[in-house]
């Protein structure tokens, strides 16, 4: 017997994905991904249960990629405000930040608010790099990739993205990570975004916004991010994520 709470794979897609079940109504569950940023629905007779979830191995080869030589010099990273309409995926972003020693501030709000409050957060916060998520999904039914219309919330990650280069022109002195599964990558560029997801419209891990912003907060002001070798330390590379040419936010100073 399945229960809220339970952990599942679904039969059916090979058990591809973890997930955690979240309501169950009708013999229907449905369902939340631990790692992945994905709700979905099942069958309770379609599921498996999940005994024990050992520790995600892609979150183990990112836990600690911050390699500083911390011998004579001193580091200051690019603040990040990372802004997230889901608190569980907030909360397990924030301890990767934390696990690399940058500095981070979360906050949950719904993805349909985010665009009204932007403004507050970034006043407030005063970041180098702000991340924009939470949930999203492209509907094949309510038609093609290129109409916003048919995204969950891929209109609402545009608005917050405006919003947030009215405050802030520069993509240089605001780095925008914005996006979830599936999303609209190619208005999300357009609105401003330096970074998004997801170009091939695939679901993308719970971290790698997050990866995105740490690996730009630990480049020094004066080099570029080389686009590839970042895209590939997320889960799905390029195919997740994609964006364009920045400059890292550190500053590194001397003597310790």
């Amino acid at each position: 017997m399945i229960n809220v709470g339970d952990l599942v794979t679904r039969k059916s897609h090979g058990n591809d994905i973890i997930f955690k079940v979240i309501k169950i109504e009708d013999d229907v569950c449905y369902l939340k991904g631990t790692d992945i940023r994905l709700y979905a629905d099942s069958p309770m007779d379609d599921l498996v249960m999940v005994v024990e979830k050992s520790e995600d191995e892609f979150y183990e080869k990112v836990r600690n990629f911050n390699c500083l030589n911390r011998d004579d010099y001193f580091y200051l990273p690019g603040k990040i405000l990372h802004i997230d309409g889901d608190e569980d995926y907030l909360n397990k972003c924030l301890k990767f930040y934390t696990d690399n020693n940058i500095w981070a501030i979360g906050v949950k709000e719904s993805e349909a608010n985010i665009a009204s409050r932007i403004h507050e957060l970034l006043d407030e916060h005063n970041p180098n790099i702000v991340v924009i998520t939470g949930h999203d999904a492209y509907y094949k039914k309510k038609g093609d990739i290129n109409n916003i219309e048919a995204y969950k919330n891929s209109i609402n990650f545009v608005k917050a993205v405006k919003e947030a280069r009215r405050y802030e022109k520069s993509h240089d002195k605001l780095i925008v990570i914005a996006g979830a599964c599936q999303s609209d990558y190619e208005e999300l560029i357009k609105a401003g975004a330096n970074f998004a997801s997801s170009p091939k419209r695939i679901n993308i891990h719970a971290l790698d916004p997050a990866i995105i912003a740490a690996s730009i907060s630990l480049l020094e002001v004066s080099e570029d991010i080389n686009l590839k070798e970042l895209l590939d330390k997320t889960k799905y590379g390029s195919l997740g994520i994609g964006g364009i040419k920045t400059k890292g936010t550190m500053y590194v100073g001397y003597p310790r």
